[in-house]
């Protein structure tokens, strides 16, 4: 290759190399314009463009533990099995099943020549000791009769009572009776069959009441008080509320569920409820308030949870503890306050202390806080 041919290629390579470099400082010095300074500050003319662009939404407060609802089962106030005292055949019935029966009504009857023969042998014992009682009276009045005789007498008359008493009592036994007042269920006997001291003849409900069985957990077992309103919805009645209030409360809590037993009492005027009815019953608390945000607002750091309220144009980094989380919001324990300015989108780009855009500034601020909502 020529000489001169040489020279113009070294020269056509020196200018490429040239032309490059000059185009890498000038992107360095771009770069570094644009870049914050050594204080955090940003550098002249770019204030604007490093404010980060966000959106904002206003803290609420939301109420929680003040509403409890659970699922029990119901039962009659009160509830009687009716057994014989004694063993024998069934004779007679005077109830069916669905019959209302008033206290010491009869029920049925069980066969009774047994004692009906004892009571008429008892009378007969009974007037035999008086008889022989007015002798030695007679006696007694001559001194013919000692005081003996007339001690014995005496003692045989009452003797001669206890078991005219005693027969009767038997024959009443006979007859079954009503012990309470209610509702005559399902017979499960007939006229005819012999039955025993074991064998249940009918149930009884007075269900004027119906008592709730339900299992409270043991954040609000302290609230609960004999005499509390509350209110129950059956499954048989949607819609229909029923007003009642706390019957017994017991006096520890189950180990195995950490929950505390609470029966409900339930006024049953128009006989419409039945034991065994399944009831959700709601009870109703003071309840703990908490500031509540958006569930985007909470992040996560080394520390644990935070969130970012915003201070004229600045961001301030807040920690929070999580007290619950809904499907719409998050309570968390925090020095906020309803209506403090929290971020929602934008988060990535926040630093603490640093100035932000709030992009709908506007619309945040025709919206009310909203305190005092319940939590689910």
């Amino acid at each position: 290759m020529k000489s001169w041919k040489q020279i113009v290629l070294s020269l056509l390579i020196i200018g490429v190399a040239a032309g490059g470099w000059y185009v890498y400082k000038s992107k360095q010095t771009m770069v570094a314009e644009q870049a914050p300074a050594a204080n955090g500050a940003p550098r002249s003319g770019s204030s604007a463009r490093s404010a980060p662009l966000v959106v904002v939404e206003p803290a609420q407060e939301q109420t929680i533990n003040n509403r409890l609802t659970a699922i029990g089962s119901a039962s009659a106030q009160s509830t009687v099995s009716v057994t014989p005292y004694s063993s024998g055949y069934l004779t007679r019935l005077y109830v069916k099943a669905g019959d209302e029966v008033r206290e010491d009504d009869p029920i049925a009857e069980l066969d009774s020549e047994t004692e009906t023969i004892a009571v008429e042998k008892a009378k007969v014992a009974l007037k035999d000791a008086e008889m022989a009682r007015q002798r030695i009276e007679k006696l007694r009045a001559t001194n013919t009769a000692t005081e003996v005789q007339s001690v014995a007498a005496e003692l045989a008359v009452a003797n001669a009572r206890l078991a005219l008493q005693d027969a009767e009592l038997a024959l009443k036994r006979r007859t079954l009776r009503a012990p309470i007042s209610g509702i005559v269920g399902i017979l499960p006997v007939n006229v005819g069959n012999y039955v025993t001291a074991q064998t249940p003849i009918a149930r009884i409900d007075d269900r004027s009441k119906v008592l709730i069985d339900i299992w409270v957990p043991e954040r609000f077992a302290p609230q609960i008080r004999v005499g509390q309103p509350l209110t129950a919805e059956s499954t048989a009645f949607p819609g229909t509320i029923h007003d009642g209030q706390i019957n017994a409360v017991d006096n520890m809590l189950d180990e195995a569920s950490r929950t505390l037993h609470v029966r409900a009492e339930v006024p049953n005027t128009d006989d419409q409820l039945r034991a065994g009815m399944s009831f959700s019953v709601t009870l109703l608390f003071p309840g703990d308030r908490y500031p509540s945000v958006n569930p985007l607002a909470v992040q996560w750091g080394a520390d644990g949870a935070y969130i970012w309220r915003i201070e004229g144009d600045k961001a301030q980094k807040v920690m929070v503890r999580i007290v619950q989380r809904n499907a719409d919001s998050v309570l968390i324990d925090a020095p906020i306050k309803p209506g403090d300015l929290i971020v929602t989108e934008g988060v990535q780009t926040v630093r603490d202390g640093a100035p932000v855009q709030i992009k709908n500034r506007d619309s945040v601020a025709k919206d009310a806080p909203k305190s005092g909502e319940q939590a689910e």
